[in-house]
């Protein structure tokens, strides 16, 4: 029961590498219209090659069938939205075992430290990774220096490669957190870090070679693989986006294939 391999094996492929697709924005934020159909969203492109979904509570009791058996990592932070003054932090709403009877292989929870509510959610990240470990259920801490707070040190690489050290401090068994720019620090991070670590993609909207571009120079740099939402869900063509984005992490292929094929008058 203690053995979280093989749950992160449903993550993770034999070549240690995961393409999770981040479906639990609409938890805190209005995802409107872009993910109406949700269902249909999941289903395609966990048959297009994504390897795993972070997703609601919602979206796993609901949705079940859409996700193909793929991986589940579960929100289990919440009790805040957009439409709030933002002066709470977020809370844990959902426990280890109700993570389980949802079907979880691994659940998800914020890491800001730096931030003015780092005491509670950090100590939040610690008691969640002890209450699931005892359930064999990896624990994926997202690791953001200073939060959503802004400030011009939130996102220097020391500060995100602190932060990514601070979570497997904590017990995280899978470290998501932004990309540091670039490839040398990156490599610098992942040495660091002894547990996998994924990017994000980001509350922006960005260019799709550009984002590819990321992609690849983080994967080349060591990183585990990605685990990015907004930007696949919100493209006109999700399923086509992520089949080319599985194919750039499993198969190493060109920005320029990748492009081609996600584009074919490119």
């Amino acid at each position: 029961m203690n053995n979280t391999v093989q749950r992160i094996n449903h993550i993770f492929q034999p070549d240690h590498k995961t393409f999770i697709l981040a479906m639990d924005h609409g938890s805190n934020f209005n995802i409107l219209p872009a993910l109406k159909d949700a269902g249909k969203t999941i289903s395609e492109t966990a048959l297009a090659g994504a390897d795993a979904f972070l997703s609601t509570a919602g979206m796993a009791d609901k949705l079940a069938d859409s996700f193909h058996g793929k991986g589940l990592i579960l929100r289990i932070d919440g009790g805040v939205s957009f439409l709030g003054d933002h002066s709470k932090p977020m809370q844990t709403v959902i426990t280890a075992e109700d993570a389980l009877r949802l079907g979880a292989d691994s659940v998800i929870t914020m890491g800001f430290p730096g931030s003015k509510f780092e005491n509670e959610i950090l100590s939040s990240l610690t008691r969640n990774v002890m209450a699931a470990h005892k359930w064999g259920l990896p624990v994926t801490a997202e690791m953001l220096p200073r939060g959503f707070e802004g400030g011009e040190d939130a996102r220097t690489p020391d500060n995100i490669t602190f932060a990514c050290r601070q979570g497997v401090e904590l017990g995280a068994d899978i470290i998501k957190t932004e990309y540091t720019g670039d490839q040398e620090s990156f490599h610098k991070l992942v040495e660091s870090v002894y547990a996998p670590v994924v990017i994000l993609g980001g509350s922006k909207k960005v260019p799709e070679k550009q984002l590819l571009q990321e992609i690849k120079d983080a994967m080349e740099a060591g990183g585990a693989g990605v685990a990015m939402g907004r930007n696949i869900w919100g493209h006109e063509n999700p399923a086509r986006y992520a089949a080319v984005i599985a194919k750039l992490i499993h198969e190493n292929c060109s920005i320029e294939s990748a492009l081609k094929e996600l584009n074919p008058i490119y």
